[in-house]
């Protein structure tokens, strides 16, 4: 999962998955736990999917991506590698979510994006060209 904030200086985003960040092994292993669905984390984090907006357009987490400033180039390449099929879902989901938004509409609640199901689709893809990109850096710096 990719984490963003502003850095209060520049303004520019980070990404907690590219920097190199030492944690205990309790705490790697908690970050690696998946939530019980009884627990009160995984009450909220489903009453915080809910809430935001993107559900009730039926987009799912990984629709989101802007694609533009510093990640466009990671973005464009992994766009490029999903597989046609998922790569024309994302672009049907978005456009209907833009037609929604022009409308001043959401779906039928049975059409809602679900919680439990929205699994990451283009967030491994990132994450691997986010890999190369360094590893080309070191190459590169050599």
């Amino acid at each position: 999962m990719t984490f963003m904030k502003l850095c209060p200086g520049d303004q520019l985003p980070v990404h907690f998955n590219t920097l190199k960040v030492k944690m205990a092994a309790p705490a790697r292993q908690a970050v690696k736990q998946t939530l019980e669905k009884g627990s009160f984390m995984y009450r909220l984090k489903k009453w915080c999917y809910y809430k935001s907006y993107f559900p009730e357009l039926g987009l799912r987490k990984d629709d989101i991506f802007v694609d533009g400033g510093m990640m466009r180039p990671v973005l464009k390449e992994a766009l490029r590698r999903i597989p046609k099929e998922e790569l024309d879902a994302r672009n049907f989901r978005i456009m209907r979510a833009n037609q929604l938004s022009m409308m001043k509409q959401v779906l039928p609640r049975d059409q809602w994006t679900d919680f439990d199901s929205d699994k990451a689709y283009l967030q491994p893809y990132i994450d691997e060209v986010m890999k190369e990109m360094e590893e080309r850096k070191e190459w590169d710096a050599k």
